[in-house]
């Protein structure tokens, strides 16, 4: 093959030293427009799997790199004239610069010819003369701008300031220095690369970089290979305590906004992107050198298993594309929670430092116990003595309390509408429903959407409250949960509004009843989607009327023995849709501005306030994002839940979506809980108001982590209880947690022990000589620098 590649950066020489090893007949040339001696940035850091991937397909690379590894286990926080250690995590960094003079001698040794301070021909010219044109010419690929139309890329330039410096400080783990300074919270991301440096980026939301006078430099033009030393000086004088006396390094050092690239295709005929012309990952969760020579090894070894060129490019992106996306999904998770760390500052030191730690979510509480065991026990510690608890325990089974309804563990059953009972009864299978998950051992088991009227009825197979026959056969169910488990029962009450009149999920779920029909109402005549009913615009008689049904229904709700009220004004139903300027397009006072569109849904929450007795704690449910332009967003809503807390919520239960058929949502793992996060500290912590997390919460592992980060006080879950009604109870027998909050039921607590596996045999033979260091400082390595050999 005659393979041209565009860029010398790691990713680019890795890829053709790897080409070149596979056939020594390939032709491969480089054009770097850089001086060969040029390099920018300090340190470079990969993990233990991307490294055995570089030993088993070059071994001399490998072992040059390996030669000159910094290696340590440790992450240090400072935060709040507090350090915090965690260890057990393994890292091997080294100089960039070292990295790339073994890669420039590797493919000089094997042939491949490098064209330094040379840019590229025209990449048309490359693409009639070349078999393969690989695009290694990083975030501002020339390439990829030329064929944007087929790559499709998307460049999300982000919110914070950063400047990538160096220190002739040799940290010993990697740093992390969270500073409280009078313009705002800024941080350094530190790690040694060598015996003689230290990386040190310093990053800080945009609106602190101004308050503290960075922008001085804003509209300055530094040439090539400068650094803005203004900013250099102001940096070492804030962050002398943390230097040491130590010098701040440059290198074409100036401040930047970090971009993501993502790239809808990779390829176009014969050429195809690699490393950061394909996609770029926030510094504090990986390196983009990392994924770049990962891309190389990929594609090399694609182009190696497959007969032909377009064969080996869409075989290469089916293989690195949805890695590549889950390290993205990280890296946002993490870029975001550094752009939002200035509202952490009032957290105790350790629960910051947790937070900090599993801000990705790839990072959990289990995980950090199975690295660093003191540690973990150190957090489970603080967390119940932050909470008052008795007695220290996994962080779900610790007691809550929601107004004046204590629970004995922070387990939700989430609302799941059901779409079985007639005429609005509730019949035996929501007994059987809801009474199974009550004796699975959740703390509060929520009921469906309870309708108000029959005309609020998303289905005819929703249940209501309009009249006493239901509130009858609901007190079967709340009976039979407070008689034979130690749970307790809420009611969420609503109405569909637009989203009324459908079929029931299973015959077509959105789709408009085909007879059977009823009028549905909404703030504006504005049809949830294609296909659906355009709904009529409520008036005044009509809202009034919607207050009267929901008082009564919430009435009913009490005498039916419900512990608990949750409003629904979430996922487009009536109250939803009024707060949403995506579906509100009223010119009354019921519409326009955010405190118009929240005067309907304020004035129900607060006629059902009254309606029940104190005792009785009265929450919200919100959409905390519509996921549609010009829908509301996360900011909108700290607005709006600090509205019905300030109106006495007694817990704001943070959902979001489903206001519009044309929502794009950022579905995974957890992925609602940054709104739950973000409500939690802007409008709840002050007023000691529960916030609870839901959405594709699965695990136990993922709700202690998400509890003991501070990022909600209690989790609902929906479809994992049905998959599991006894999720809770399984939950603590994994754990091996016996207290209570997991009360078993006399009749099942034979079941309170794991069943054994097949295999119990668990001791394995001896296969080595001498067994690992198990003493508990073997959890803690600290970089040592050691003397290094020049590089021949």
């Amino acid at each position: 093959m005659k393979i041209a590649i565009v860029g010398g950066g790691p990713g680019g020489l890795y890829f053709a030293a790897l080409m070149k090893q596979i056939d020594p007949a390939h032709q491969v040339t480089v054009w770097e427009r850089n001086a060969a001696e040029d390099t920018f940035g300090f340190g470079v850091v990969f993990s233990d799997e991307t490294l055995s991937g570089i030993d088993n397909a070059d071994e001399a690379v490998h072992n040059a790199m390996e030669s000159r590894f910094a290696r340590w286990t440790d992450i240090d926080i400072e935060f709040g004239g507090h350090r915090f250690t965690v260890g057990g995590q393994g890292f091997a960094a080294m100089s960039r610069k070292e990295l790339l003079r073994i890669l420039q001698r590797r493919v000089a040794d094997l042939g491949v010819t490098v064209h330094y301070r040379s840019q590229a021909p025209d990449i048309e010219e490359l693409r009639a003369g070349h078999d393969l044109v690989i695009a290694a010419d990083g975030l501002n690929s020339a390439v990829r701008t030329a064929h944007a139309d087929v790559f499709r890329p998307s460049l999300d330039r982000r919110h914070n300031k950063y400047i990538w410096l160096g220190t002739d400080l040799v940290f010993e783990a990697f740093q992390f220095f969270v500073k409280q300074t009078e313009w705002g919270t800024m941080q350094i991301h530190g790690y040694p690369y060598s015996d003689q440096g230290s990386t040190f980026i310093v990053e800080m939301h945009e609106d602190v970089w101004r308050r503290a006078g960075f922008d001085r430099t804003e509209d300055q033009v530094f040439p090539p290979g400068a650094s803005d030393e203004y900013a250099v000086e102001r940096i070492a004088d804030i962050f002398g305590e943390e230097l040491r006396g130590h010098r701040v390094l440059t290198n074409n050092s100036k401040w930047l906004n970090f971009t993501t690239v993502r790239n809808e295709q990779w390829h176009y005929g014969n050429v195809v992107l690699l490393g950061d012309a394909a996609h770029t990952a926030h510094f504090s969760i990986g390196s983009g050198t990392k994924l770049a020579m990962e891309d190389a090894l990929a594609l090399a070894a694609c182009l190696h298993e497959h007969p032909t060129v377009a064969q080996a490019l869409e075989a290469y992106q089916t293989e690195r594309k949805p890695v590549v996306e889950s390290t993205q999904r990280a890296a946002q998770a993490s870029l975001e929670w550094f752009e939002n760390i200035g509202m952490y500052a009032a957290q105790e030191p350790a629960q910051f430092a947790f937070n900090l730690l599993t801000r990705s979510r790839r990072i959990t509480f289990d995980n950090l116990r199975e690295r660093d065991a003191g540690f973990a026990a150190m957090i489970e510690g603080e967390f119940a003595r932050s909470e008052g608890a008795a007695a220290q325990a996994p962080a779900m089974f610790q007691p809550v309390r929601i107004g004046a309804l204590e629970l004995r563990n922070r387990v939700i059953v989430s609302p799941m509408d059901m779409y079985s009972s007639v005429d609005g009864v509730p019949g035996d299978f929501h007994l059987v429903h809801l009474g199974s998950k009550a004796l699975g051992g959740a703390g509060l088991v929520m009921s469906e959407m309870v309708c108000v009227s029959p005309e609020a009825r998303i289905t005819p197979g929703c249940p209501g409250l309009w009249n006493d026959e239901q509130r009858d056969a609901w007190r079967r169910v709340t009976d039979f949960v407070h008689s034979r488990s130690a749970g307790k029962i809420g009611l969420q009450l609503g109405h569909s509004g637009r989203k009324g009149s459908t079929r029931l999920m299973w015959d077509g779920i959105d789709q408009p009843l085909e007879e059977g029909n009823w009028e549905v109402i909404a703030p504006s005549a504005l049809p949830y989607g294609e296909g659906c009913h355009v709904p009529r615009e409520a008036t005044q008689e009509d809202m009034d009327e919607v207050v009267a049904d929901f008082v009564s229904a919430a009435r009913r709700g009490v005498r039916a023995g419900f512990d608990l009220i949750e409003v629904h004004a979430a996922h487009g139903y009536l109250l939803s849709s009024f707060l949403s300027p995506a579906a509100n397009r009223r010119t009354d006072l019921y519409g326009g501005c955010l405190e118009n569109r929240l005067r309907f849904p304020l004035r129900v929450f607060d006629a059902v306030r009254r309606a029940v007795p104190a005792d009785v704690p009265v929450t919200v449910r919100l959409s905390a994002t519509d996921w549609v332009p010009g829908g509301n967003t996360g900011d909108d809503a700290v607005e709006i839940a600090r509205a019905f807390i300030e109106h006495g919520a007694a817990a704001i239960d943070v959902s979001s979506g489903q206001v519009s058929k044309d929502e794009k949502p950022a579905f995974g793992r957890s992925y609602q809980t940054p709104f739950a996060d973000m409500i939690r500290h802007k409008a709840a912590g002050p007023a000691g108001v529960k916030v609870i997390a839901v959405g594709a919460i699965s695990s136990y592992d993922d709700m202690n982590s998400i509890l003991l980060a501070g990022r909600a006080d209690l989790c609902a879950l929906g479809r994992t209880h049905l998959y599991n009604p006894q999720w809770t109870l399984q939950a603590a027998a994994e754990q091996e947690y016996r207290g209570e909050g997991a009360q078993w039921p006399v009749q099942w607590k034979a079941g309170r022990r794991k069943p054994p596996a097949s295999r119990t045999d668990k001791i394995p033979p001896r296969l080595s000589l001498l067994r690992e260091d198990t003493r508990p400082d073997g959890t803690h390595l600290r970089w040592t620098p050691r003397p290094q050999r020049a590089l021949a």
